[in-house]
């Protein structure tokens, strides 16, 4: 009788462990199946524009649309960088990313540490303050800026595409959590030793925090690339125009009717750099972003 109550039970654990061993398959399988739908959603534009790029103007404009090019016209890539000056553009916001990179990072990073390391009046109040503008909308200043850089004289200069953006308060927040995350026992061991506060925050918080700081700085110059609106309504001349406006209007065919393959051939010449630096860093974004949000 024994041995039959044994035998049931083991029936039983073993149709139970089978039964679960299936659900989990059915809910992995279905879990990949979603993800891989998804990931065909965001996918299918990139593809979209990569083979618009490549198609003749006759081809794309037909009625019932082709998902591969009959004729690879690769001379699309060169047209648009040449109709376009790319190699200007690129140069251009270029140097707007890298200078306002830079001088948001030092700006950036001071700040980060006066509010995480350092003691004065009104600390709290201060970061709450700054912390309250993030519920702004950027538009919103729009107008004040760009009244305030018309009386400064920059219109129409790199000046106005760096100055106004180089304070993040997002960024400050994020590498302010992080620096709190560092022993504060380290920095007091530090002013012992005679340690001075640039000294301990070069020596020693900026290399713990390195992983947020590249997070920043990609993220700044991603920030840069893209922008379009302020540079298009400060600085829209030849001399200043950054890559993202200065595709507008850039390609025409000869009966004066946008040349569609050559503009997306463009736009996938400018997406390529922001596709790639996503693909190679992107581990170092979601590490960054990651250890600036366990302490508060």
């Amino acid at each position: 009788m024994e041995k039959n109550n044994k035998i049931m039970q083991e029936h039983n654990l073993q149709s139970v462990s089978a039964q679960q061993s299936v659900l989990k398959i059915v809910v992995k399988a279905g879990t990949y199946l979603f993800l891989g739908i998804m990931a065909l959603i965001v996918l299918f534009p990139f593809y979209w524009m990569i083979i618009s790029s490549l198609k003749s103007l006759e081809e794309y404009r037909e009625n019932i649309p082709t998902l591969w090019p009959r004729v690879i016209i690769w001379s699309n890539y060169a047209e648009a960088f040449t109709e376009a000056s790319l190699g200007q553009l690129f140069l251009n916001t270029a140097y707007v990313g890298i200078v306002s990179t830079l001088l948001s990072l030092v700006i950036t990073v001071l700040s980060a540490f006066a509010f995480a390391r350092l003691e004065f009046k009104g600390k709290n109040v201060l970061f709450a303050g700054l912390l309250a503008t993030m519920m702004i909308p950027g538009e919103l200043f729009t107008i004040t800026n760009y009244a305030t850089i018309n009386q400064l004289g920059w219109m129409k200069t790199f000046t106005v595409l760096i100055v106004p953006f180089l304070v993040s308060v997002f960024y400050i927040y994020l590498l302010r959590q992080n620096f709190l995350q560092i022993p504060n026992e380290l920095y007091l061991a530090a002013k012992v030793d005679g340690c001075g506060d640039l000294k301990y925050l070069w020596k020693v918080m900026v290399p713990l925090a390195l992983p947020t700081l590249i997070s920043i700085t990609i993220l700044k110059m991603m920030g840069a690339w893209n922008s379009y609106v302020w540079p298009r309504l400060v600085a829209n001349d030849d001399a200043h125009r950054l890559i993202t406006n200065g595709l507008r209007n850039a390609f025409t065919a000869t009966t004066g009717d946008v040349n569609y393959p050559v503009q997306m051939a463009a736009v996938a010449i400018v997406s390529a750099p922001l596709f790639l630096v996503f693909i190679f860093l992107r581990k170092y974004i979601m590490k960054g972003v990651s250890r600036s949000g366990i302490k508060g």
